[in-house]
């Protein structure tokens, strides 16, 4: 039971991240700078913590997986899962604080490079998502 929660954690933590990148933000994208602006802080504030708790979850009951099983496919995915935090804290949260900081009514240009940059960035989460399902799928057959 603890791989099959694993695996439909990361398939939730992917679906979700998927989901941004093909329809979110591609329609956040066709706002005007405000409004686009005011809907990735919105969306993040609420996608954040689950897209957190999700990895969280799935990357522990990964390495729960890999010690009970001795089975290194665990850890594969568990590492997958748990790359997201560092990959969120490093590298896209500089961009994360930049669009926080940044009032709706003063975007610019610079505002939407950012939104489109956040986007290239979050499709490595969906990556990481996508791999670990992969592993936890591999550890199970």
């Amino acid at each position: 039971m603890i791989g099959e929660l694993a695996l439909v954690f990361a398939a939730l933590f992917a679906g979700a991240a998927i989901f941004v990148n093909v329809a979110e933000q591609p329609a956040r994208l066709v706002l005007n700078d405000e409004a686009m602006l005011r809907e990735w802080q919105q969306s993040y504030k609420k996608a954040a913590p689950m897209q957190a708790g999700l990895a969280l979850a799935s990357g522990l009951l990964g390495l729960l997986m890999a010690w009970q099983t001795r089975d290194m496919r665990w850890i594969v995915g568990a590492i997958l899962m748990l790359a997201n935090w560092p990959l969120t804290f490093f590298i896209i949260k500089r961009t994360n604080d930049r669009l926080h900081a940044t009032p709706p009514e003063r975007t610019t240009v610079e505002t939407r490079g950012l939104v489109e940059h956040w986007g290239t960035l979050h499709a490595w989460r969906s990556s990481l998502g996508l791999l670990a399902v992969a592993a936890y799928w591999w550890a199970m057959h």
